[in-house]
């Protein structure tokens, strides 16, 4: 057990809007978030779509976040809409606007957009008797001004507010719960299964059972210099999180010393192998576009493709040269992929990560590499990438046909006529 005599004790609230997207939806039509049955769909024209948000009755009928278009049962009193992040956008930046009065600008952290934190150690006193009250007092405003409710939990640091958000606020009638390091014990080590708990996926989950580790207070118990020996750092931070410890402050910046482009994505069905190609190649093309943006050339290339089922596969592969092309990428994805991954089963997700980058300026150059062909098709990458930018994304393409589940195959590299 740690002496948490010696931890900073803070005043953190972590507020999250309820059902955010489909409350704003029903706003929209005039309608009563709490009462009405609504989904907000990714594209309503399409069945394996998947939903965005659901109101607080729909979700009682069982669909939520991730469930897909055709799940949602055929109810004349249901609602499919379209998003439309315009005006998501602009009611979160009212709340933000409010909670701003609060607290000053370098002790608010945007979490997501319809999630944000506050640090108000050294505010709260101003507007209330204590951390509870202000919690109470900004929750009330928000819903006076935008009619959106949320849920709010405070706690002694980033990590307990989230987790008293998370399993309690968000259950109880009032909307607000107060943890505090006393409540370690009681409320956090009861957590189960371990996936709940934040900062633990599926895959760290199955490693932790295989230790015996099934609570979060068996994970709080269990030996630190064990986790660090077989998980590195992480089993360090995982092990201080479980007995609530986070001395993380918002004002203290986090900063990227290692910046990285990452493209993931979870497919709309099963993809068996062959149909990975065009998917893997439309990410390193996105991916290459945003590095060339930058002006950045990548020395380190990471994919991770995830089967339909479970399990993945990954690999990172580091280039003596850096380059910014999408032909080179590919080559070294797609060639690992037909070497590592089972070209029988059926897959799911897919991510291509671009890291170690380097200013395009301090590229090498040696003499194995053809520098006037390389330079010939940067070039041309650049021409395309600046037809993008003026006419969009889609301005241009590659020649394609596509299956009747809307999956391209059979491109070749093309310049198509830009629009307008």
């Amino acid at each position: 057990m740690y002496d948490y005599h010696l931890c900073k004790e803070r005043d953190v609230l972590c507020i999250d809007q309820k059902s955010f997207f489909a409350s704003v939806a029903c706003l929209m039509k005039g309608l009563d978030p709490e009462k009405v049955k609504l989904a907000v769909v990714a594209d309503t024209k399409r069945q394996g779509s998947v939903v965005l948000a659901a109101t607080p009755p729909l979700k009682a009928l069982g669909i939520k976040t991730g469930s897909r278009l055709f799940e949602i049962p055929h109810h004349s009193d249901i609602y499919i809409i379209n998003p439309s992040m315009k005006t998501y956008l602009k009611y979160a930046s009212l709340i933000s606007a409010i909670a701003l009065q609060y607290v000053a600008p370098e002790d608010y952290h945007q979490y997501s957009v319809d999630e944000f934190f506050m640090d108000v150690t050294n505010s709260y006193h101003l507007f209330a008797e204590s951390p509870y009250a202000l919690a109470q007092k900004v929750k009330d405003e928000i819903y006076h001004q935008t009619r959106i409710p949320c849920t709010v939990g405070v706690g002694s640091n980033v990590l307990i507010s989230k987790l008293a958000l998370d399993f309690e606020a968000k259950r109880n009638e009032s909307g607000i719960a107060e943890w505090r390091y006393h409540d370690v014990p009681e409320k956090i080590w009861t957590i189960e299964p371990l996936r709940n708990f934040w900062g633990i996926n599926q895959r760290m989950e199955k490693r932790l059972n295989k230790k015996g580790i099934f609570t979060i207070g068996q994970l709080a118990h269990y030996p630190p210099h064990y986790l660090k020996k077989e998980l590195g750092i992480v089993g360090l931070d995982l092990h201080l999180h479980a007995n609530g410890i986070d001395s993380s402050v918002i004002r203290e910046k986090h900063r990227i010393y290692r910046p990285s482009i990452c493209k993931s994505q979870i497919l709309m069905r099963d993809y068996h192998f062959d149909e990975l190609k065009v998917v893997v190649m439309e990410q390193v093309e996105e991916v290459t576009f945003r590095l060339r943006a930058e002006n950045k050339i990548t020395r380190t290339v990471t994919f991770n493709v995830g089967y339909h089922d479970e399990g993945n596969v990954s690999k990172s592969y580091t280039l003596q040269e850096g380059t910014n092309l999408a032909q080179d990428i590919f080559q070294i994805v797609w060639g690992f992929m037909i070497q590592l991954c089972d070209q029988k089963r059926q897959y799911r997700t897919v991510a291509i990560t671009l890291s170690n980058l380097l200013p395009d300026e301090d590229r090498q150059i040696t003499l194995f590499t053809d520098e006037f062909a390389r330079q010939k098709a940067e070039n041309l990458h650049r021409t395309i990438d600046s037809i993008k930018k003026r006419y969009g994304m889609t301005s241009v393409l590659r020649a394609e046909s596509y299956t009747s589940a809307g999956t391209a195959i059979g491109r070749k590299e093309l310049v198509a006529g830009h629009k307008g």
